[in-house]
């Protein structure tokens, strides 16, 4: 692989700590090398689970040393993702921008444009493309399993009544919060991915929880220009989860429950290097509903490494990126659209 990438994580909260450096830290031909954070707690949490790796206060001493890496991923609170995205590709480095990259489609669309002027790469970690249950989900639709599919039904429903005290619960959709942009970034982006382009959005995005400040039960309807309805929802107050997906098609119709299991994972955690990484066992797999017949459906193994080894070979090979950021410019028109519908 010769010489290892060398890259600066900006911040250590979840994001970073859980979602972002373990994949850096195993995948050849990458090197966490410094992390930034301000938190005290958060630099000593990052010298013990990653030794070695220089831990700096401030993202200005990152540019100060921008010769001595190689890439930039930024894991920090949404509003914050563009104007440090921006100071990376001045100082000359690729980027990595945690979901949602921008708060808006024309932020993330001007974003775009300069790293195009810049010549460097900004891709967005959209995870989410490696969940076991899409791979799997999208497996059966290429293999024409389904037949004609003609509505998805997907969520991320969890019980969380009272609200937390994170930013994402505090902050308005102008500082990137709420479950819209947070949730409804996967959600968006799945949907965009097995059925393309929407020329229809419908939308209902309400406040449930006593004190919530933010979008805390969402509901997102989509008509794709293929004629596929996809049926999108996320909630913080599901005390019964419904199903992670249900798409229906002439043929047959997939079920699926529960969520993928790397965060559960990543949170207790687990290395993606550990043997059987993403690999779910037989009692969480969907089934396939055939003429009244369930078969059941072995789950694809999760992979959100997979996202960190294409980082690894577009910075080696110049080959394209793993997400092209201009995808995730279509996820943000979806979810401006929805927020405007639903303030009708």
């Amino acid at each position: 692989m010769g010489i290892p990438a060398r890259v600066a994580l900006l911040g250590y909260g979840l994001a970073g700590s859980v979602f972002h450096a373990p994949f850096i830290a195993t995948t050849d031909g990458l090197e966490l090398a410094v992390v930034v954070t301000g938190n005290d707690g958060r630099k000593a949490q990052a010298q013990s689970e990653h030794p070695g790796t220089t831990v700096l206060p401030a993202s200005d001493e990152v540019w100060e040393r921008a010769d001595e890496l190689d890439l930039v991923v930024v894991a920090t609170p949404n509003r914050t993702h563009v104007s440090l995205a921006r100071a990376a590709l001045e100082a000359g480095l690729p980027v990595v921008l945690d979901k949602p990259f921008a708060r808006t489609a024309d932020e993330g669309r001007a974003l775009v444009d300069a790293a195009r002027e810049s010549g460097l790469m900004v891709t967005v970690f959209q995870n989410r493309r490696w969940d076991g249950d899409f791979l799997t989900l999208r497996g059966l639709i290429e293999e024409g399993r389904l037949g004609r599919v003609h509505r998805l039904e997907s969520r991320f429903e969890r019980w969380r009544p009272q609200p937390g005290g994170g930013w994402r619960e505090r902050a308005g959709a102008e500082e990137g919060g709420g479950l819209l942009l947070d949730l409804g970034s996967h959600l968006v982006d799945q949907a965009l991915q097995l059925f393309g382009p929407v020329r229809e959005v419908y939308a209902e995005l309400d406040v449930r929880r006593e004190g919530a400040q933010v979008d805390d039960d969402d509901f997102i309807a989509l008509e794709h220009e293929s004629g596929v309805r996809s049926h999108l929802w996320m909630s913080a107050l599901s005390a019964e989860r419904a199903p992670r997906f249900r798409a229906l098609g002439d043929r047959a119709a997939f079920i699926k429950h529960g969520l993928d299991i790397q965060e559960e994972a990543l949170r207790t955690g687990r290395s993606p290097a550990d043997a059987g990484w993403g690999e779910e066992p037989r009692e969480r797999w969907g089934w396939l509903v055939v003429d009244g017949e369930v078969q059941e459906v072995p789950t694809v193994p999760g992979s959100y490494g997979a996202f960190y080894t294409g980082v690894a070979r577009s910075l080696r090979e110049s080959v394209p990126p793993p997400v092209d950021a201009i995808d995730s410019v279509a996820v943000l028109e979806v979810l401006d659209a929805a927020r405007a519908q639903a303030a009708d």
